[in-house]
């Protein structure tokens, strides 16, 4: 085992747009643990949108980032060090403690994972907190029905991806998708969604009608601004969204200019329902029997973007937020 650890510390907040001169690459000792404490050689580590609104000193759901001390975030990784009852070295773990070699933690914020049942970076996307986020917030937050039409914004992103599958294979009549390229709008439909779009090729609103001439029942939204501003236009009465994300408008420094026409929810009774996958954890056990059983009888399919190099985890997180990603943004350390 080295001696030396390596991190990335926030260095600077940013305004607007992050750069990498935000971020700094530090060496520091190995930590050792105390007692109930493990340490874990991280073998992944997940960038996530919502990392950005942590970048900014501001009073949110999750406590922000600190400067001059290491981000986190998701990580799976290997116990190498072990002061804590029922963890033993080479233990592979999932936890938070992610944009860094070695990690320190209590044993009680670690979770056992099986290396044999799936690969290592599954847990960082299909079968952990990204597959629970999309089965969660189509299936209880919006409450999807058999036959429905569904609209997914991001849809070749981690969670959008997931979303349009496992809304065909619950039963929904229409899936459609909106995607940043011609190649992701290519993958959108080899996922089995009915219709996808470029939402560089012209408005989204006339795309979504176009897509989606019948209107739509169920909007999973991770974009916001423009796209949470169609989906209302397009939503037929009693529609619901589900609200994971809006990543149009997290470096803007302006006030978003959509969406203008909030007045519709009320002639029409929808249902704009943020949530947190925090908040859904008593699904997981429904949730892995149901997606494990997809996985392996090959109905359900994942894409990742692994950059190797824990230095190059910066510039995997810019290009996360540039939408440079299909699939799940993963960091090889």
């Amino acid at each position: 085992m080295s001696t030396v650890n390596r991190e990335i510390h926030l260095a600077s907040r940013p305004t607007g747009w992050p750069t990498a001169e935000n971020f700094r690459l530090v060496e520091t000792p190995v930590p050792t643990p105390g007692p109930g404490q493990i340490v874990v050689r991280n073998r992944f580590v997940s960038v996530d949108p919502y990392m950005r609104g942590r970048m900014n000193d501001v009073r949110s759901y999750v406590p922000p980032f600190q400067l001059d001390a290491p981000l986190d975030g998701g990580a799976v990784g290997e116990v190498v060090a072990s002061e804590a009852d029922g963890f033993t070295p080479g233990d592979v773990v999932l936890h938070g403690l992610g944009w860094r070699e070695y990690a320190l933690l209590d044993a009680t914020a670690a979770r056992t994972v099986d290396p044999d049942l799936a690969p290592l970076t599954a847990y960082l996307s299909v079968l952990g907190m990204t597959g629970l986020t999309a089965y969660a917030g189509l299936l209880e937050v919006a409450g999807m029905a058999e036959g429905e039409t569904v609209f997914v914004s991001a849809a070749a992103g981690s969670v959008g991806s997931l979303v349009g599958q496992i809304a065909k294979l619950k039963g929904a009549g229409r899936v459609v998708g909106s995607a940043g390229s011609a190649a992701k709008v290519d993958r959108l439909r080899e996922l089995g969604f009915d219709a996808a779009f470029d939402y560089h090729d012209g408005p989204v609103g006339d795309s979504l009608r176009a897509a989606a001439p019948d209107g739509i029942d169920v909007y999973f939204d991770n974009v916001g601004g423009d796209h949470l501003e169609a989906a209302i236009s397009s939503m037929r009465l009693h529609g619901r969204a589900a609200i994971c994300g809006m990543i149009a408008q997290y470096n803007d420094t302006e006030p978003p200019a959509a969406p203008r026409n909030l007045a519709q929810v009320i002639g029409k009774r929808l249902t704009l329902r943020g949530f947190l996958v925090g908040d859904h954890g008593h699904l997981r056990e429904r949730f892995v029997g149901e997606m494990a059983g997809w996985l392996r009888d090959g109905s359900l399919s994942y894409d990742e973007t692994i950059v190797d190099g824990l230095d190059n985890a910066p510039e995997a997180f810019l290009g996360l937020l540039r939408g440079e990603n299909l699939g799940k943004m993963l960091v090889r350390v």
